[in-house]
């Protein structure tokens, strides 16, 4: 679905500015150090308007969560939900996926959060998918040995085809569901996996961890993170 155009984008943006981090290269291998007292980065890409981002940065204040979102109108939600709760342990990053070894060392983001991505449904876009092996190679380099993929959608064929993905490039799977919330809600929700439950729409679930049978090749074109000099 197109996000609707906010006419009052750039204010409100400029309200939420100090949560923002428009240069995170800058920050690349120094994120816990530039902002002490956590034990643990999280990454999320594509927060979307922030309700999963804001409500785990809650429950979670020792972890710091970095949130990438390319669409400025979803990602000013989730700025404000954050910026209201007066959540310090939170920042922006209006960024792209396949850029990210540019913004985070090797090894430093512990877990990464993957929510009802665009599933690009036609064969020929598979390499858009964040979980295209391209994208997990990328994934693979910004986590430690051990470091966790937590992926959820709505869409079974996407599920299906991520689940290949993910066992063809040598991750281990666990907690592996087709039907997460079967039982009741369980963890976290974004607003459309809130939709979802509401209308009964089964959530595929799965949490995938790197071992040294990950692949971590990148493939050609993908941004191999230089830091800058």
């Amino acid at each position: 679905m197109r996000m609707r155009k906010k006419p009052n984008l750039i204010p409100r943006m400029e309200r939420c500015a100090a949560i923002q981090i428009k240069d995170p290269e800058t920050l690349q291998g120094k994120w816990l150090e530039t902002f002490p007292g956590h034990r643990a980065l999280h990454l999320e890409i594509g927060c979307g308007k922030g309700r999963f981002t804001a409500d785990t940065a809650e429950q979670n204040p020792d972890m710091f969560l970095a949130a990438i979102e390319k669409v400025p109108d979803a990602m000013v939600v989730g700025m404000e939900r954050v910026t209201d709760r007066g959540l310090t342990n939170v920042r922006f990053l209006d960024k792209d996926a396949v850029d990210l070894m540019r913004f985070f060392a090797p090894g430093e983001v512990s877990r990464i959060y993957i929510n009802f991505p665009d599933p690009w449904k036609k064969s020929r876009q598979k390499k858009r998918r964040l979980t295209f092996p391209g994208f997990l190679a990328i994934y693979a380099n910004l986590l430690p040995m051990g470091g966790e993929i937590w992926f959820k959608s709505d869409n079974d064929p996407l599920f299906e085809w991520s689940l290949e993905q993910f066992q063809s490039e040598g991750w281990l799977l666990r907690e592996v569901t087709r039907d997460l919330h079967a039982n009741g809600p369980v963890g976290v929700m974004t607003d459309y996996e809130a939709k979802f439950y509401e209308q009964g729409v089964t959530i595929n679930r799965l949490v995938a961890v790197k071992t040294e049978d990950t692949k971590c090749e990148l493939f050609p074109g993908m941004s191999t993170g230089s830091a800058p000099v």
